[in-house]
């Protein structure tokens, strides 16, 4: 069986009649018979009220007004062109742009070798990233200002609009200084750490990754409000306090700050998910990157060796 003729736009069977002078030549060229050329004609001159071609004993001829659309024509041909290749390079993921957000701790290691991953394998996509709260990027995703962001919230909170698809339950560690007589312990309660000044990034514990633990009574002595996880390992190393780690950002421990997981009981493992907007077809950049996204969860790396840092068994 015969393929079927490539679709043609009225215009490229316009310029196709223009240059071959004929309906019969142009049909031949297109693959489509004389009279449904001559049809797509027509309905040119239909939209445009006036007609394009005078019609010879032998062939046709431009008229003035095909003259004049002659060039405007060409450009609509060059734009199309333009358009499928264009389509045809995000459908390859050959071209496009992927708009990624995340919290600063999935920044530590998830995000990088997803990122990474992704740019080896998708050269050609552009990739413009966000870093801020999950709140910021939730926002951002209902705005269409991000396709695609990874965020985090306590266990037993719902997270309302983005699209959730889940990537891990994230332990909590304390970070202590090397030389705390609570660094080589296997696991931590936070009644026993009660009379320690903690580096938080807020004075409110409510706003701070203790928060699950003040429904409890657990009320912690915020010292220090320090945002920066770098910063706050700095002030831990220099005897200042103590402040809690998520195991995303376990990674980049100094030398001189032990970890010890807290204990499940009192901070639950919080839920990371990356989110996309809610009810929109995803581009084939945002489906490869939640696949890669989902491997480098998978397979994160354990804290740092010499660290009092087996994940906790979370209880049930």
């Amino acid at each position: 069986m015969a393929a079927m003729p490539e679709p043609h736009g009225l215009y490229e069977v316009f310029l196709r009649v223009a240059r071959d002078g004929s309906f019969t030549a142009a049909a031949r060229s297109l693959g489509y018979t004389q009279s449904a050329v001559s049809r797509q004609v027509q309905a040119l001159e239909e939209e445009w009220g006036t007609a394009l071609f005078d019609r010879l004993p032998r062939g046709v001829r431009l008229t003035e007004a095909g003259r004049v659309l002659l060039p405007h024509a060409e450009g609509v041909r060059q734009r199309l062109r333009a358009a499928r290749a264009e389509l045809a390079a995000l459908r390859s993921l050959g071209g496009g742009t992927l708009r990624v957000g995340a919290f600063a701790a999935a920044n530590v290691s998830l995000v990088p070798r997803a990122l990474a991953a992704f740019g080896q394998r998708y050269p050609g996509v552009t990739v413009v990233h966000s870093e801020g709260p999950t709140a910021k990027h939730a926002a951002l995703l209902a705005e269409g200002g991000l396709d695609l962001a990874v965020l985090s919230t306590p266990a037993g909170i719902t997270l309302p609009g983005p699209e959730l698809y889940h990537l891990l339950d994230e332990p909590m560690y304390v970070a202590l200084p090397r030389g705390h007589r609570f660094a080589d312990r296997a696991v931590l309660r936070l009644s026993e750490l009660a009379g320690e000044d903690w580096i938080e990034g807020d004075v409110r514990p409510e706003q701070t990754l203790l928060a699950p633990a003040l429904a409890a009574g657990f009320l912690p002595r915020v010292a220090f409000r320090v945002n920066d996880w770098t910063a706050k390992q700095g002030f831990v190393a220099a005897g200042l306090g103590i402040t809690v780690l998520p195991e995303l950002a376990a990674g980049a421990v100094r030398p001189d700050v032990a970890l010890v997981p807290v204990d499940p009981a009192d901070l639950p493992c919080r839920k990371v998910y990356a989110g996309t907007p809610r009810g929109l077809a995803h581009s084939p950049a945002v489906g490869a990157f939640l696949s890669l996204l989902r491997s480098a969860a998978t397979g994160r790396a354990e804290p740092p060796a010499g660290t009092a840092s087996a994940r906790p068994t979370t209880r049930q």
